[in-house]
Parts: C-alpha cells; structure tokens; sequence
C-alpha cells in the first residue's frame, strides 16, 4: 500500500513539473485543450424558465483549468475559450457563439472565467498550502463567487436595462443570476477542491514561495 502511494505521489510530482518545465508552444497547445473541454461541459445546460442565464457544468472546467495549467496560462486557456467562441464557434452554452453572446445577458460571466483561472493559477503555482484541501475550496469560493459573478452579474443588469429598458432590483438581480446557482455551485467548488488536492503534488516544482512554511502545515 505504502509503494503505491509513494508512486501515485512520484507521478503526480512528475506530471506537474513537466507541465511547468514545457515551452510556450506546448502550454498553449494544453491551454487550447482547456478551452475545448470548457467549451464540451458549455452544452451541459439546464435552462431556467425566469433568467436568460442557464445553469452548466463549464465552472468546473474554469476552475480546474488554473489548477492543471497554473500561472497565467489557466487565464490563457479561457480567453481562448471566449475568442474562439466571440469569433463564431459555437461552443458557448447552448451550442451559441459570436460577439452578440459577449454583449448578452451571461457576457460578464465569460469574462470572470478568465479571471478565476488566473486567480486559481497563481496560487496553485506559487503556494503550497493552495494544493490542500480547506485553502482552495477558499479560493475557488473567492473565485467562483467573486471573480465570475460580479462582473456577470453587472453585465446582466446591464443587459436587462438595454433590453427591457429598465435596471433590475438588487433582490430581481441575484434571483437571475446568483441565487439558482448557488447548490450547484457548492458542489461544484468542494468536488473541484477535492480533485486538486487528490492531483497536485504537496512538494515543489516549480516557483513556490512557501516552501519552508509549508513543511509544518497540517491543514487538510
């Protein structure tokens, strides 16, 4: 049992320092490949009948795509999900795609994936006591219900002046676009917590800058 768990750790401490060691070209081509898995769980959409804002299970692929890509190139791969999507792929929610979605109703929620995979990212790269458990279910709350629903619920409010010719109440506003989210949402941030802490090696790699404070945290 021991050997097998010194080599699950072994190979996960490996696969994370390749990933860092790689060149620009090959993060790029993994970014890319982040954003198609983005685009895939898009079109895993329950409509609801009182927002133009659908539930998917895209959140979990911004999320993870800053813990398996790290620094600036978890970002990287959401705003190429979101160009390639505002160019006319339709791999947005719903099989849609072109600028009319960045200028829609869940444009601002595009935007905050990019934000959250940096966030996500940066940590994950340079801290440690990221990789555990209770820490990034932090992060990806901070980053989940900060980064990606306040500008997404901005532009929402945005939207519904320009369309229905009136500013949403703050209480109308989050029944539109917060409040349905929020069950799935938890679920979504404690299950992606739990696969980065099952995934990401506890040594570093890389360009950690907790290393010596890292070596007497118990945190789960």
């Amino acid at each position: 049992m021991n050997i097998n768990l010194e080599g699950y750790y072994r190979m996960r401490y490996t696969l994370f320092r390749w990933r860092h060691n790689q060149n620009w070209i090959n993060k790029t081509v993994m970014a890319f490949f982040m954003a198609c898995v983005t685009g895939l769980l898009a079109q895993v959409v329950i409509p609801l009948p009182w927002t133009p804002v659908p539930i998917t299970a895209q959140t979990l692929a911004v999320l993870m795509s800053g813990v398996i890509l790290g620094r600036y190139w978890g970002g990287l791969s959401q705003l190429i999900y979101v160009i390639i999507g505002a160019a006319g792929v339709p791999w947005f929610a719903d099989m849609s795609g072109g600028p009319e979605v960045l200028l829609g109703a869940t444009g601002g929620y595009l935007l905050g994936f990019i934000l959250a995979a940096l966030l996500l990212g940066h940590f994950v790269d340079r801290h440690i006591r990221a990789r555990k458990f209770t820490p990034m279910l932090g992060l990806m709350a901070i980053a989940n219900f900060g980064l990606i629903y306040i500008p997404g619920l901005v532009v929402l409010g945005l939207w519904s002046l320009k369309t229905q010719g009136t500013l949403p109440g703050p209480w109308e506003l989050l029944v539109m676009g917060l409040l349905p989210f929020i069950p799935g949402d938890i679920l979504k941030i404690t299950g992606a917590a739990a696969l980065t802490r099952a995934i990401t090696p506890k040594e570093p790699y890389g360009e950690e800058i907790d290393i010596q404070k890292a070596e007497g945290w118990r945190v789960p």
